[in-house]
């Protein structure tokens, strides 16, 4: 979530009378995330978060999210729905954007998770990819390990992935792939990734789970990694927390069974996992623009994570 695009109140409050949601009070930019451009808007109603899809959501991709979406919430999945206006259209537009007013849902992203949250955390998405195995929609990762090497050379660096901090083949792109084909199931499920940031929670209990903009159909465990190198560590990629850690597999396991290949390929994947956001972290780092209300984030976190995965399985 960012602010890239700014909306007077004159256009926010034209936008908001095609719906029966109330009349504006107030909006304040949200500044976290990379994303899209995010709103809290206050009405005469209720609160409700007012997205603007930015150039890197593809608008053909909206129904997508949407519909999936609408298919967790149905089975009780705490995920935010995009509201229709009186005419049932969900996805709207507002200066120059594809808009849409979402679900405000209650709770506060942690910063310092403890092993109890993060176990209500693994729980979570355990409880999305079971209920997404349902869901008959599909869509291609865009950041699959065959876009690092082209995503690298439009930051401008020549380095080759396959020796990125690796000593052996196996810890390249080459070894990623592998430890892909090994985890991948018959059913391959959505692929969302859930940062701590994106989780709120009142005490141990997970309330929201926002922010999808990237989910994919892909591998489940490497969702799981995904998840592990961003809530098992600090924020600077430093210190790895092996409590919390355990506590979100433990919880993911509980609502959906690993098989031993999954975590047999669990180190690779969030090798991998460690690599694509060392990326994308990068080309935001060089490419947001100066006046965006947006919170770059460091991308040697991720080079640090993925020098701790590749001394110690962390999986152990």
């Amino acid at each position: 979530m960012a602010v890239y695009t700014q909306v007077s109140a004159e256009a926010l409050g034209a936008f908001l009378a095609r719906y029966d949601h109330g009349e504006l009070l107030s909006a304040k930019g949200i500044a976290e995330g990379v994303q899209n451009s995010n709103y809290l808007v206050e009405t005469t109603a209720d609160r409700f978060i007012l997205t603007l899809h930015e150039e890197r959501t593809s608008t053909e991709d909206l129904p997508f999210f949407l519909d999936m979406l609408d298919h967790l919430a149905s089975d009780g999945n705490p995920v935010p729905r995009a509201l229709p206006d009186r005419d049932g259209v969900a996805i709207q537009q507002l200066a120059g954007r594809s808009a849409c007013l979402i679900e405000f849902l209650t709770g506060v992203s942690v910063s310092h998770p403890t092993a109890a949250q993060a176990y209500a955390a693994g729980a979570a998405m355990g409880h999305m990819h079971t209920s997404l195995a349902g869901f008959a929609q599909t869509r291609a990762n865009p950041l699959g390990a065959d876009t690092w090497q082209p995503f690298l050379a439009r930051c401008g660096r020549a380095i080759d992935l396959d020796r990125a901090g690796a000593v052996r083949p196996d810890r390249g792109r080459a070894g990623i792939g592998a430890g892909a084909v090994a985890a991948r199931p018959a059913d391959s499920s959505d692929s969302f990734g859930s940062f701590p940031d994106n989780v709120l929670m009142l005490g141990d209990r997970v309330t929201g789970v926002i922010d999808f903009y990237f989910a994919c159909t892909d591998i489940r465990a490497y969702d799981l990694a995904v998840m592990h190198t961003s809530w098992a560590f600090d924020g600077n990629g430093e210190n790895y927390n092996a409590a919390i850690g355990k506590a979100l597999i433990d919880g993911y396991a509980g609502q959906f069974a690993l098989s031993d290949a999954e975590r047999g390929a669990l180190p690779i994947l969030a090798r991998g996992a460690c690599l694509r956001f060392l990326l994308t972290r990068a080309w935001d780092w060089l490419n947001t623009p100066a006046d965006a209300l947006v919170t770059r984030k460091d991308p040697l976190a991720y080079w640090r994570r993925l020098e701790a995965y590749l001394k110690d399985d962390l999986f152990a």
